[in-house]
């Protein structure tokens, strides 16, 4: 299995991947280590100085005026984590309840958090050994970092709350510690915010999303261009010259290229060039590559946004290199929540014009001789029909999650937060958008290969006949009508 070094200068969004998904390993680099003990030397100095320093020897948030002793910092701590452990509701995904830890450690990894080198060693042993805290959905605002996620991880590194084990179960967090020789930790000064001040629940998401949608959008551009070929619709709307030559968006350039490319070798697509009962395709078909062009340069501005947070730190009050102990605001997460909201419309507008394509195979009056829905024996069979009734109601789903998130704030801590920027539920929206596109072009799949078959004996490109290849290995091909939502999942599945 992979093994992934954290160092102070961080990791990368494909390392966060492979640790979130698929359980790689983690090594804290030996700079790391030496540079969490220098920064640490230096809050114990502060912890024993006279001088009130927040975050160290003070409370927490609108508490920040109120000293506090030495013989009570230790329960200060534990208090701190206990009472932001306050989520609510459905239990989050285990691979992004990783993500989110991995990032929190790669901060304490850079040396300006405070935390021990020992804090950071047990945080990573839980990820080494399976052990994921049990997160709930609602709780963090996205402002003074994902406060209520994180706090119900560092919950389990102490000892309490529950967590999954490596089989997936829910267990008492102190036994699965003593199961795997893991010492609880008990927080010293400045660890329990370091352990929770940071935007790393709604970066992980961002990551995971990114990973998902750059495969997705090369899978869209061609299942887009299967349909042009089974709707009868021309491919020289795509070429480069009025891409690159007239509007040289990079994402709109590189889709019209993959739709191009796929769509070269087809016989249907040359069938009809010269015909001219059709002087244009629908928007839906001729369009593909603006719309879908527009999603990838999205997620472009996304990857820069993803990038430059990672390579940050995210903490509040930071440790800086001259050994100055700072407060910021670097934790408010509008720069994560702004692109999770963009990604979330661009991806909504590529599941609708997926599915404008899909309705355009089963009306016989637009799908170029097709028979109805695309059924087998039309009246007896209903085809393809209530598919792209769960398409519609998928794309719709899509329309309302794509209200911003960012735009709304609810101030807390006593107006001490008075402007918080709900990435945390930006990035909860994201996932479930880009969980339903990947269902709507499954659906597209399906229905255009079943219409490009239809069109035999002319035959599809080489790429359209890959594609449909490697579907038949799961999902039948035209005939009577059978169950359909284990065709659709099979279809998705494969996509995925």
């Amino acid at each position: 299995m992979k093994e992934v070094v954290i160092s102070t200068s961080g990791i990368t969004m494909e390392e966060v991947v492979e640790i979130a998904r698929r359980g790689a390993k983690i090594k804290i680099s030996d700079e790391s280590m030496q540079a969490m003990q220098k920064t640490r030397d230096h809050i114990d100095r502060l912890a024993n100085s006279e001088t009130p320093v927040y975050g160290i020897s003070t409370g927490f948030g609108a508490l920040a005026q109120k000293h506090i002793l030495p013989k009570d910092r230790v329960q200060l701590q534990k208090s701190l984590i206990r009472s932001h452990a306050a989520g609510m509701g459905e239990v989050v995904e285990t691979e992004v309840v990783r993500a989110m830890m991995v990032l929190r450690l790669k901060t304490m990894c850079s040396g300006h958090t405070g935390v021990r080198p020992e804090t950071a060693k047990t945080y990573a042993a839980l990820l080494n050994n399976q052990i994921t805290p049990k997160v709930l959905e609602y709780g963090s605002l996205g402002c003074s970092g994902d406060l209520s996620p994180l706090a119900h991880c560092a919950l389990v590194l102490m000892g309490e709350g529950e967590a999954k084990d490596e089989n997936g179960d829910f267990q008492p967090a102190s036994e699965l510690l003593a199961r795997h020789g893991i010492e609880p930790v008990q927080l010293a000064e400045k660890e329990g915010l370091a352990l929770i001040n940071g935007t790393d629940g709604m970066l992980g998401m961002l990551i995971l999303a990114i990973a998902d949608l750059r495969k997705l959008l090369e899978t869209a551009d061609v299942v887009a261009a299967m349909s042009v070929e089974g709707q009868m619709g021309t491919d020289q709307v795509f070429r480069d010259i009025l891409h690159s030559g007239l509007r040289a968006h990079p994402g709109q350039v590189q889709s019209a290229k993959n739709m191009f490319d796929a769509l070269q070798g087809s016989e249907i697509v040359s069938s009809h060039r010269h015909d001219d009962g059709v002087v244009q395709d629908a928007y839906s078909l001729r369009c593909s590559p603006q719309v879908a062009g527009a999603a990838r340069d999205t997620l472009a501005h996304a990857e820069r946004v993803a990038q430059i947070e990672l390579e940050s730190v995210i903490d509040n009050p930071v440790v800086l290199a001259n050994g100055e102990v700072t407060s910021n605001g670097n934790f408010h997460g509008a720069p994560v929540s702004h692109v999770l909201d963009f990604l979330a419309i661009s991806s909504t507008d590529l599941s609708s014009i997926s599915e404008r394509r899909t309705d355009r195979f089963l009306d016989t009056s637009r799908n170029r001789g097709l028979p109805g829905f695309l059924a087998y024996d039309p009246g007896v069979d209903s085809g393809m029909m209530i598919a792209q009734y769960t398409q519609a109601s998928l794309v719709s789903e899509n329309k309302r999650l794509s209200v911003p998130a960012s735009v709304d704030s609810i101030p807390s801590s006593a107006m001490q937060e008075d402007h918080v920027s709900m990435g945390w539920h930006a990035a909860r929206k994201l996932l479930k958008v880009v969980a339903n596109l990947r269902r709507v072009i499954a659906i597209e799949l399906v229905v255009a290969a079943r219409a490009i078959e239809l069109r035999e004996p002319l035959k599809p490109s080489p790429k359209s006949a890959e594609m449909i290849a490697g579907l038949r290995k799961v999902v039948s091909g035209f005939g009577p009508d059978e169950y359909m939502s284990e065709q659709l999942e099979k279809a998705e599945k494969l996509i995925s």
